[in-house]
């Protein structure tokens, strides 16, 4: 029960994007069109998955023995960049429009605080009991609120684009960040969820 609840609370209650505010340069970039921002969250919550479990096996197996827990943000950045590098090429090779569509913001995946931050809350967060799996269920609860924000306000961004009714002073970023503004009041309306 747990485990369902710390995806739920990743996902909906805490969302990173929407109540903690990470992750906003490629959540305001890859925004303009659904099919963009939900390839974009789609690798994130891969990354951010992969990324999880193996910076914490990294944590618990190798720094914390040896005593070199000062070097966990250099060593996860080192292991998220690697998985970065693997989506990239993989996009590059058999998602090709993908690719072109993301542009600069798939190597941006790298330095996202999303990632980086639930891998750093996962090595102070977890319980000794199951430490994994709630990494597991913390990271994918993550990436998929993720997914879930990205996608909302690009389908948002999308219906109002060129909207006759919206005044051309909005039109654009000003309407996005609007948006965001809206979606986040609302998720902050799931806190009394759990």
């Amino acid at each position: 029960m747990n485990i369902i609840l710390m995806f739920v609370s990743a996902a909906l209650i805490n969302n990173y994007v929407l109540t903690q505010f990470l992750g906003m340069c490629p959540f305001f970039g890859v925004t303009k069109k659904v099919d963009a921002a939900a390839g974009m969250g789609i690798s994130v919550l891969f990354v951010t998955t992969l990324s999880s479990v193996l910076t914490l096996v990294f944590y618990v197996y190798v720094l914390r023995p040896l005593g070199l827990e000062y070097l966990q943000t250099p060593a996860f950045i080192l292991i998220i960049a690697s998985i970065v590098q693997f989506v990239e090429l993989y996009m590059k090779k058999s998602l090709g429009s993908l690719y072109s569509t993301l542009g600069i913001y798939l190597p941006m995946i790298t330095v996202n605080c999303v990632i980086l931050g639930v891998a750093l809350i996962n090595t102070r967060y977890v319980s000794d009991e199951h430490p994994f799996l709630e990494a597991l269920a913390n990271s994918v609860g993550a990436g998929a609120g993720f997914l879930l924000a990205l996608v909302l306000l690009a389908a948002i961004r999308e219906k109002y684009e060129n909207h006759p009714d919206v005044p051309w002073i909005f039109q654009g970023f000003p309407l996005a960040l609007f948006s965001a503004g809206l979606m986040s009041i609302a998720f902050m309306g799931f806190q009394g969820l759990i």
